[in-house]
C-alpha cells in the first residue's frame, strides 16, 4: 500500500479543480494547469479534498497511484505558494541581469550568454544571486539546471553557478617538490 497515494490533497477554496474525464484541471487566476491521468488511476473529488486509489493490484498501478497523488500536490502547491530556486554566481567579472524574459549571463567566456526564460518562469537578479520564481515545479528544476550548465562550479576556486544551498568539496592545488 502507497504511503503516499493514500494521503488526501487538499486546497484552499480558492483554487478551483474540475475533472473530466482522465483530465484534472487546476486553477488559480491566470494559470491552469492539466494532470492527464491517463487512465492509470482512479480519483475522487469531494469538495476541497482530492483523494487517489489503484485500479487494481498491478505492480503499475501501485506505483502510478502514489506518482498521481505527488503530482496533484506540487500542482496545488505550486499554484498557492508558488516554487523558487536560488543560484548564486561566484567569480571575478561574473554578472547577470534580466531584460523582460531574457537572462543574460556573462560568465568569463568571449560572448555574453542569453538564455530566454519560458512561459511562467520570473526571474530576479541581486549582485551574485539569480533568483527563479513560477508554478510549475518540475519546469522550475529545469531551468535552474541549464542556467547552472553554463559554467558549473569548480572545485579548485568554486568559481562558477551553483544552487544557494549546494556545497562545494574544494580540492588542494598544486604543490611544488622540496
Amino acid at each position: 500500500m502507497s504511503r503516499i497515494g493514500k494521503l488526501p490533497v487538499e486546497f484552499a477554496a480558492d483554487l478551483k479543480v474540475s475533472a473530466n474525464g482522465n483530465v484534472i484541471t487546476f486553477a488559480k487566476g491566470k494559470n491552469s494547469v492539466d494532470l492527464d491521468t491517463k487512465g492509470n488511476v482512479a480519483f475522487n473529488l469531494d469538495g476541497n479534498v482530492l483523494t487517489f486509489a489503484t485500479l487494481s493490484d498491478a505492480r503499475a498501478h501501485k506505483a502510478f497511484w502514489g506518482t498521481y497523488r505527488a503530482l496533484a500536490a506540487n500542482i496545488v502547491t505550486g499554484l498557492t505558494t508558488g516554487y523558487t530556486r536560488v543560484l548564486e554566481i561566484n567569480g571575478v567579472g561574473y554578472r547577470a541581469s534580466v531584460n523582460g524574459n531574457i537572462l543574460n549571463l556573462q560568465l568569463g567566456y568571449s560572448h555574453d550568454i542569453n538564455y530566454e526564460l519560458p512561459a511562467g518562469i520570473e526571474a530576479v537578479v541581486e549582485k551574485n544571486v539569480i533568483t527563479l520564481k513560477g508554478h510549475d515545479k518540475q519546469v522550475i528544476g529545469q531551468v535552474a539546471a541549464e542556467v547552472r550548465e553554463f559554467r558549473p562550479p569548480e572545485p579548485y576556486k568554486g568559481k562558477g553557478i551553483k544552487y544557494s544551498e549546494e556545497t562545494i568539496v574544494r580540492k588542494a592545488g598544486k604543490t611544488s617538490k622540496k
